[in-house]
């Protein structure tokens, strides 16, 4: 058998974000299969090439408040736990920026510098801040995990749902501002005072520029060289993207380049460059957190639990849906919170999935976590034996690699164009998200804007779009006769619909657009007949009985007199007390009496222009008690002016609400139910038969002359 295998594995510089690719860290292994040859004679050949840039690890952790090195370790033990729990195939899990500096806010608050100041506020004790700050983040790392893992298990994956797109790309261009600003201090060589809480960005950032002149010129020179160089190096994978065997591992050349000439040079002795010092090498003993550190975390760590969990889930949805298999929310909480929890125990800062890793691995055909264990391999390999050669590897070279590699993240400011075409309030939302999240914090910003997104849903439920539906001709098709023009209304039937489903919130607009849609005020209606059936009855109540028969047959006259003419009962005859009202009298007792009863025509009101309303309810997902009691008190309103209500659109779920909240009764049956508009219509139609509804008094008009 004549065959041919060729396969490349590439884990590299490579992915849908080629601006951002990279932060992570490059490993490409290039493997070449090669079979030839007649009746079983195979001749294979194997090249391999390993690369690996442990770059992103260490700068991520100086994000963090921490030394280098656990960055480092955060890239390793995580991978292994979620190999063995995660259900996406192609996410890879590890250190990323938004986390980052979220546990860095938090590590500078709990554990700031001038707590650790020697005698006489001389210098700061860097090994026992640092030491106390990768307690702080240990214990993070472990309620993080927890909060996952107890989500998972009550099946609370759905909160995510509550995280919309602009939100999440506000948050995070906000969260990019904040790893801007904490960089620039590597990047101009200076040592600004630690804050914390809402407006520490701003007071951060003011303080770095009030101390600019102070700024160590030597470490300019090498930030903006750095800049240069890797900015010059991304552009040639782009422009030679597939003339390329693989991309220039940019990180990788700036890595060993800058650590060769700081050594070389000596830029920290001679010229004060900060330096990334003592790598340890080898793996650290697990330690238990502090216990006693959880108190003061607990608010922090949802909101990581939270924020990480969002954009796993959402590049691990990205990816299932691309090759076409399921992700599972709650799994995903759990894999996460274990990854956490054991990382806690290994000195270990909270990790979520690693966006542009993940990007690279999927696109260079990765397609199970083996590429994730392998990778965390070869970062042990770093850990134990490499690492320590990165001691004068100079802070801004990191500071530079995480800044030039937010410009996929600063590119979502683009999205204030967009969205002030598409969608004003979800610009808003991003909007006040950003805002909050620079003005309050990560956490508390956060907060913020999950609020205001759910309080955004709300108003737009209280100001739905109201409209009369029309039926389009020979069909069973309704649609709104503002919007289509061969929508017509159907004579004597008014067909209300709301685009959103009746609740508390919006239960007075809804009937306050019911009135102001069919053109009648039932209210001002119902309070004139009930005004006039009251002073007849007390009119009736003061004549003699002799005076009460006569006038009963004056007025038996007038009304049959009114009603051969064709013309209505003068308005001020009604408010004068006359002799109509004196027979409305009479007729009101023996209606009381149950002999008769009562019309809008008798007593010489306007009548409405239609004889059926019909309410569509099929946007209803629920149904809650002001819900009901709103219906109700249409249905019983407009019965009182003769006009039948009926409701379109119920299914079955709202039909059994609606039993237990005792909405039928004597006047509402299940009757007044219909499955579609057409039903309902049909319905209407049929019942009333050839009746003409004329209408007497315009009561626009009448109410304009009272």
């Amino acid at each position: 058998m004549t065959g041919q295998l060729y396969s490349h594995w590439v884990l590299g510089l490579k992915g849908l974000f080629k601006g951002v690719a990279g932060r992570e860290g490059i490993m490409i292994l290039r493997c070449k299969w090669r079979g030839r040859g007649r009746a079983g004679n195979v001749g294979v050949g194997m090249g391999l090439t390993v690369l690996f840039l442990p770059s992103p690890g260490l700068a991520y952790a100086l994000l963090a408040g921490l030394p280098p090195v656990y960055g480092l370790y955060s890239s390793f033990y995580p991978v292994f736990v979620y190999f063995l729990f995660g259900t996406s195939r192609h996410i890879s899990v590890g250190a990323f920026a938004v986390l980052s500096v979220m546990v860095g806010s938090v590590t500078e608050a709990l554990v700031p510098s001038d707590s650790f100041l020697g005698p006489g506020n001389s210098s700061v004790n860097v090994s026992a801040r640092d030491a106390a700050r990768v307690e702080v983040a240990s214990a993070l790392s472990l309620l993080v995990g927890v909060f996952q893992i107890g989500l998972g298990l009550i099946h609370f994956g759905f909160v995510v749902t509550y995280l919309s797109e602009p939100l999440v790309r506000g948050y995070t261009t906000a969260a990019s501002v904040q790893v801007l600003v904490s960089q620039l201090k590597h990047v101009f060589g200076l040592d600004p005072e630690d804050y914390s809480g809402p407006l520490s960005m701003i007071y951060i950032l003011l303080d770095i520029l009030w101390k600019l002149p102070k700024s160590n010129v030597s470490t300019i020179i090498v930030a903006l060289v750095a800049s240069v160089l890797l900015l010059a190096m991304k552009m040639i994978n782009q422009k030679l993207d597939k003339k390329l065997p693989v991309p220039l591992p940019a990180e990788l050349i700036m890595l060993i380049g800058a650590t060769a000439i700081s050594f070389g040079v000596g830029l920290n002795h001679k010229f004060g460059v900060g330096i990334v010092g003592d790598i340890p090498a080898g793996l650290m003993l697990p330690r238990i957190p502090d216990h006693h550190l959880f108190k003061n975390l607990m608010g922090n760590a949802f909101a990581m639990a939270v924020v990480g969990f969002a954009i796993a889930i959402s590049l691990g949805k990205i990816f299932g849906m691309k090759h076409g298999y399921e992700v599972d929310n709650n799994q995903e909480l759990i894999a996460l919170g274990l990854s956490n929890f054991v990382g806690g125990f290994f000195h270990c800062f909270p990790i979520s999935s690693s966006m542009s890793r993940s990007l690279v691995q999927e696109g260079s055909g990765g397609n199970t976590q083996i590429a994730g264990a392998i990778s965390s391999l070869l970062i042990l390999i770093v850990i134990v034996k490499v690492g320590e050669l990165f001691n004068h590897l100079p802070k801004a070279i990191l500071a530079v690699i995480v800044i030039i590699n937010l410009k996929g993240m600063f590119l979502q400011f683009s999205d204030i164009k967009s969205l002030w075409k598409s969608n004003r309030v979800d610009l808003l939302i991003w909007l006040v998200t950003f805002v909050a999240t620079i003005l309050l914090n990560l956490d508390i910003g956060l907060a913020v804007a999950v609020g205001f997104a759910l309080i955004s849903v709300i108003f737009r439920t209280q100001l739905p779009h109201y409209s009369i539906l029309g039926q389009v001709p020979d069909t069973d098709i309704y649609r709104d006769v503002t919007e289509y023009k061969e929508a017509k209304e159907v004579p004597g039937v008014k067909i209300f619909s709301c685009s959103a489903t009746l609740y508390f919130a919006n239960a007075e607009f809804y009937r306050q657009a019911l009135k102001e849609k069919i053109g009648l005020d039932v209210d001002f209606l119902i309070s004139k007949k009930k005004k006039l059936i009251k002073r007849q009855t007390w009119n009736a109540k003061k004549l003699p009985k002799g005076k009460k028969q006569k006038k009963n047959n004056a007025q038996k006259v007038s009304l049959d007199s009114s009603r051969s003419t064709g013309v209505n009962i003068k308005i001020d005859e009604m408010e004068t007390g006359n002799a109509m009202e004196d027979g409305n009298a009479a007729k009101s007792v023996v209606s009381e009496k149950g002999s008769s009863a009562l019309t809008l025509e008798t007593l010489g009101l306007p009548q409405p222009n239609f004889h059926t309303l019909i309410l569509d309810l099929g946007t209803l997902n629920f149904v809650d008690t002001v819900c009901i009691k709103t219906l109700k008190n249409i249905i019983r309103d407009f019965q009182e002016v003769e006009v039948n209500v009926y409701l379109a659109g119920c299914h079955g779920t709202m039909i059994t609400q609606f039993e237990s909240g005792n909405f039928f009764g004597d006047s509402i049956t299940k009757g007044h139910l219909f499955v579609s508009i057409h039903d309902a219509v049909t319905f209407a139609l049929k019942k009333s038969g050839s009746r003409t509804v004329k209408t007497v008094v315009g009561l626009s008009w009448w109410k304009h002359m009272q």
